[in-house]
Order: structure tokens, then C-alpha cells, then sequence
């Protein structure tokens, strides 16, 4: 499965990668690839959660355009 994820630094220069299809799918790294290898594990592991709980594996995401 292949899920788009969000890379972003913290005020500290950590890396913070967020999955939006899953909620509270969130990892961080000191590098930008430490930060992408742990999102994949913390995707993994969020996907377990949720099925165990019942809960729908991913949540609807779009791209949007909007008019500045």
C-alpha cells in the first residue's frame, strides 16, 4: 500500500512526518530519512491498532485548490 505523508521540521530541527489517512499517524527523526523510516513503521503499527479496534483502516484525503 503506498500512503502520502507530510514532512515538516520542529522549532528544535527535528523532521515530523504525519500520515493525514490515519489519524494520529505521527513520526519523527533526526534526518529527514530517519523521520521516513520510522513513519513507515508507525504506519504499519497504526494499521494494526485500528483493525484490532474495529476502526477503519484509513480516513478519506483530497487535494484541494484554493484561490489566493
Amino acid at each position: 500500500m503506498k500512503f502520502n505523508v507530510t514532512i515538516d521540521r520542529d522549532e528544535n530541527g527535528i523532521w515530523v512526518v504525519e500520515c493525514p489517512s490515519i489519524p494520529g499517524c505521527v513520526s519523527q527523526g533526526e534526518t529527514k530519512d530517519e523521520a521516513l523510516e520510522n513513519i513507515q513503521d508507525a504506519i504499519y503499527q497504526c494499521l494494526q491498532v485500528r483493525a484490532e479496534h474495529g476502526l477503519p483502516l484509513t480516513i478519506e484525503t483530497r487535494q484541494i485548490e484554493v484561490a489566493a
